[in-house]
């Protein structure tokens, strides 16, 4: 795996970077290791606390945590168990899916953790909803979600036609994220 890390108001010592690369080394038995898994973190300081953002990226998808504490070392035990927790769910959703098999899972050496879902614990799909898609602004998606109370709605944007979700971001602020595809490239 290769390491790319970061400080934001804060430099990156000796330390905190093998801290961190010793912690990630956890995360290297899920995945077939070669140069194309890449990880990058992120360390964060601020007056009281610090952030760690990690992503994993790798050929099938990308997986990402971020944790704030008050201690820096705390924050990447933290985002490190985040992780892995990722990583059994996508097994338990992988083999669910697959009568089995492991699918995308195989690519990620997934084989290497054990069953640890819990019968409270498993997830299921509660609800699903069907929308129409209305054309509207950027402007118009925030007020609607803001109206609802929701943290994020999907929306068809009335400039260029595409799906997007606008988003309440966990910093402050919102996002909005839109699909490169075409929906007739979809079928």
């Amino acid at each position: 795996m290769k390491y790319t890390i970061i400080g934001k108001n804060i430099d990156v010592t000796d330390s905190i970077s093998a801290y961190i690369q010793e912690k990630m080394q956890r995360m290297e038995k899920y995945f077939v290791i070669n140069d194309e898994v890449l990880c990058r973190a992120v360390v964060q300081s601020y007056k009281v606390g610090a952030k760690v953002e990690i992503t994993i990226f790798t050929k099938e998808m990308d997986f990402r945590t971020e944790v704030r504490n008050n201690d820096l070392y705390a924050a990447v035990d933290l985002a490190v168990d985040k992780l892995e927790d990722q990583m059994r769910r996508l097994k338990t959703r992988m083999n669910r899916g697959h009568n089995g098999r492991l699918g995308i899972g195989q690519l990620l050496a997934l084989q290497n953790i054990e069953e640890e879902v819990e019968e409270d614990d498993e997830e299921e799909v509660v609800r699903t909803k069907s929308i129409y898609l209305e054309p509207m602004t950027l402007d118009d998606a925030i007020t609607r979600m803001d109206a609802l109370g929701h943290t994020f709605f999907v929306y068809l944007d009335a400039d260029d036609e595409e799906i997007s979700v606008a988003y309440k971001r966990l910093d402050g602020g919102y996002g909005v994220i839109q699909v490169e595809n075409k929906l007739d490239s979809m079928n």
